[in-house]
């Protein structure tokens, strides 16, 4: 027999977390001592482990009362939902990180004035699915284009290096367009642009004349980028072009 404290040590539970069981009958001891103190034998260790190892894998605590219990559970069926209900919380958790994964880089493209409105209102975009619906009128050569538009929900080497550089842009806008940091950025933005969309200038203009417009950049599910940074951004192209 094992007092409630050795009882603790072998088995990894807290005493509270002994006594609550004891409380809802899921897990009673032995025994007592004459002063009031719990016993566990090896008998309620293997039904402790047994709790332990279906709370693990997201059972309720309910449930593995009944579960324990009864000689007429069915065990395949209890472990298909569990399955089934897994499963949808991985799509849950898959969509959370996807979410955050878009905030943090929200973050890196708008710094201080990422507030509270913006994360609401990218919430539930999904500018890649919404482009790809209306792929027709982009006059695209190669869809694969669209796997290679910069993901603000993406942790690729390329939308990082897109969102950084749109970061940096909105960072230095006090300097003026023609300041050699903006056209250097410039200069970066317009290689990663024939890197990555190399003969697909319809599609670019299209997409950017949709950027320029708020009512359609929000249809399109794109990301708000505010329209004094895009203003900025079209005169320090338009320089770099002149320039070059």
């Amino acid at each position: 027999m094992f007092h409630i404290n050795e009882f603790k040590k072998i088995s990894g539970v807290t005493v509270r977390t002994l006594r609550y069981y004891d409380k809802l009958n899921l897990l009673k001891p032995s025994s007592k001592t004459q002063g009031g103190h719990r016993l566990y034998s090896h008998t309620e260790l293997k039904k402790l482990q047994q709790i332990q190892f279906l709370k693990n894998i997201g059972f309720q605590l309910s449930e593995i009362k009944n579960m324990l219990e009864s000689e007429e559970w069915d065990w395949s069926k209890s472990l298909m939902k569990q399955l089934s209900y897994v499963m949808s919380e991985k799509e849950r958790l898959s969509e959370i990180e996807l979410s955050l994964r878009e905030l943090i880089n929200g973050i890196a493209v708008d710094g201080e004035e990422f507030r509270i409105k913006k994360i609401m209102s990218l919430y539930t975009r999904d500018s890649k699915r919404v482009l790809t619906d209306n792929q027709d009128e982009f006059n695209i050569e190669n869809t694969e284009v669209l796997k290679r538009l910069p993901n603000m929900a993406s942790s690729d080497p390329d939308s990082l290096e897109w969102i950084a550089l749109i970061g940096q842009l909105k960072k230095y806008m006090h300097l003026g367009y023609r300041n050699s940091r903006v056209q250097n950025i410039i200069k970066r933005m317009n290689e990663k642009k024939d890197e990555d969309f190399n003969e697909e200038d319809a599609f670019l203009d299209k997409l950017w004349a949709i950027r320029m417009s708020p009512e359609k950049s929000e249809e399109y599910n794109l990301y708000p980028i505010d329209q004094e940074v895009l203003n900025f951004l079209e005169k320090a192209y338009e320089y770099y072009i002149n320039m070059e």
